[in-house]
């Protein structure tokens, strides 16, 4: 698309792109991608979007599966992408325990901080999606543009957030990237 500026997302993961679980995502067949949410990425592609993807994985550090299972789940998206035309572009995650005090383990904003400098751009006004707390806290502490799906966690944050939260609540990927699309007209 000559003439029209890069833009940029990130997104999260689990609750966001695929389904969720509290026992954790941990093998390619435990990754199950939510109803529209491929498609919605490739709108995304196709809109001149890159596409990162900012997400925490403790499982690691749990123990609970190591990087090679971590990088199977990611192959089995990018094939379902490809099929659709689509892909992302980067891919940032934490391994970390919350007791390990790293800097890029959501609420704080290292994955992002991350995803950015590999862009060499600044995140401000950048879109962040998120099922989560810590996604939409992490998007606020680099001055992105948290938005929320109630898929994930969604709607139990929703419950967390003040009546004024000002945040805008979608109920799922393809909702918000329709509004970021029509905004973008």
């Amino acid at each position: 698309m000559p003439g029209n500026p890069v833009r940029h997302i990130i997104l999260d993961r689990d609750g966001v792109i695929n389904a969720d679980s509290d026992d954790f995502i941990k093998s390619p067949d435990e990754w199950i991608p939510l109803e529209g949410s491929l498609e919605a990425i490739a709108r995304l592609n196709q809109a001149g979007y890159l596409v990162g993807i900012a997400t925490n994985q403790s499982g690691i550090g749990r123990g609970l599966f190591d990087l090679p299972a971590l990088n199977a789940m990611h192959q089995k998206m990018y094939q379902l992408l490809a099929k659709l035309g689509a892909h992302v572009d980067m891919i940032a995650f934490c391994p970390h325990l919350a007791e390990d005090h790293c800097h890029c383990r959501k609420p704080l904003p290292g994955l992002y901080e991350s995803l950015a400098a590999r862009w060499d751009i600044s995140l401000k006004g950048i879109p962040i999606i998120g099922d989560s707390l810590r996604d939409l806290q992490a998007a606020q502490a680099v001055d992105a543009r948290p938005m929320l799906v109630k898929t994930g966690k969604g709607e139990k944050t929703l419950q967390q957030l003040p009546p004024d939260h000002g945040i805008p609540v979608f109920d799922h990927l393809h909702h918000a990237v329709e509004q970021l699309l029509e905004e973008s007209d």
